[in-house]
C-alpha cells in the first residue's frame, strides 16, 4: 500500500491529514530552577566569560596585592597553629632575602603545602591555584585576598605564567610547584620548565624547598596532627634572559630540581619506598 494515498472517507470525501500536534512540555517542578542554577558551573559558561572571570582574579593581584589585613590576620592565626598541631619545622630560613624579588620552588604533596610554605616566609607571598578553586565566590575572595591567582591549567599557563613574572619584576615574593600538579605519595614528580623560565626572565634568585608531612593531613574533612617539616636551601641565581630557549629552561628546570631533591632527600623524602600492589608482587613472585 503506498502510505502517501490517503484511503477514501466512508462519505465519498477524501479525509483531510492529520494536522501535527506538538505535545506541551510538562512545567518544571517546584524548585526545579533553583537546582538548576545551583547544578550549572563555572564549566559551563562560555570560555570567553570564564577567562575573564579569571583574569580579574590575576588583575586584582597586580593591582591591589594581597589584603593586609586578611593576610596579616589569618598569618597570625595560622603559624601559631602550625608550629604546635602540625610541630612545623621551618629550617634554612636564613636563606630567604627579605626584599627584592624571590621565586620559590618547592615539591607538591597538600593543599596545606602554599599555607605552610607562607608561614616560612617574613613577608607575603603569592602563588597559582587552579581556577577550580576560583567557582565559589566567598572562597576566590579569601584565596585572591591571601596572594592565590588562577591558572587554567586545561587551557594553558600563559596568563598565569605572565601574571607570576610581573609579580617578580615588581620585587615581590611568588611561589611556583614545578610539578605542575600534587605527587601526593612516592619520588618527586618529574618538574616542567615554567620555573626555569621565570628564573631567567626576571633574574629573580630561585630558593628550592622540600615540604614532607602535610600528605598524611588531611582524611575527608579532618585535619589531623601530624609532624611537618620545611628546608629551604640557598637560594640559587641565574642571568636575566630576555627569551630564553625551552632547551635553556629545561636544563635551569633540572637545576633547581635537583636542589629541591636535596631538600627532600636531607628531610627523609629518599626513604619513601612505594610498595608493589598485588599484582606486581605475583609477577616478581613467578619470575623468581
Amino acid at each position: 500500500m503506498d502510505p502517501l494515498r490517503h484511503e477514501p472517507h466512508p462519505t465519498g470525501r477524501a479525509a483531510a491529514p492529520a494536522e501535527r500536534r506538538e505535545t506541551p512540555a510538562p512545567a518544571p517542578a517546584k524548585g526545579a530552577g533553583r537546582s538548576a542554577g545551583r547544578a550549572a558551573t563555572p564549566d559551563a559558561r562560555e570560555p570567553s566569560e570564564r577567562q575573564a572571570s579569571l583574569g580579574f582574579f590575576r588583575e586584582h593581584a597586580l593591582s591591589r596585592g594581597v589584603n593586609p589585613i586578611l593576610y596579616w590576620t589569618a598569618r597570625a592565626l595560622l603559624v601559631p597553629f602550625f608550629l604546635v598541631y602540625f610541630r612545623l619545622a621551618r629550617i634554612g630560613r636564613e636563606h630567604l632575602p627579605r626584599t627584592g624579588p624571590l621565586l620559590l620552588a618547592a615539591n607538591h604533596r597538600s593543599f596545606l603545602d602554599p599555607f605552610v610554605i607562607g608561614a616560612l616566609a617574613r613577608r607575603p607571598v603569592y602563588y597559582m591555584a587552579k581556577r577550580e578553586l576560583f567557582e565559589k565566590r566567598w572562597q576566590a575572595w579569601f584565596l585572591n585576598g591571601l596572594g592565590a591567582f588562577p591558572v587554567d591549567r586545561g587551557a594553558g599557563d600563559k596568563d598565569a605564567m605572565d601574571t607570576a613574572r610581573t609579580i617578580l619584576q615588581r620585587g615581590d615574593c611568588v611561589v611556583i610547584f614545578p610539578e605542575g600538579t600534587r605527587v601526593r605519595r612516592g619520588p618527586l614528580g618529574d618538574p616542567r620548565r615554567g620555573v626555569g623560565r621565570l628564573a631567567l626572565e626576571t633574574g629573580a634568585p630561585v630558593a628550592p624547598i622540600a615540604v614532607i608531612g602535610t600528605e598524611d593531613v588531611r582524611r575527608g574533612w579532618r585535619v589531623r596532627p601530624r609532624k611537618v617539616r620545611i628546608r629551604v636551601g640557598r637560594a640559587l641565581r641565574y642571568p636575566t634572559v630576555e627569551r630564553p630557549s625551552p632547551r635553556l629552561a629545561a636544563a635551569v628546570t633540572e637545576r633547581i630540581w635537583a636542589c629541591v631533591s636535596l631538600q627532600w632527600d636531607w628531610l627523609g623524602g629518599a626513604s619513601e619506598i612505594s610498595l608493589p600492589t598485588l599484582d606486581e608482587s605475583d609477577d616478581q613472585a613467578r619470575a623468581a
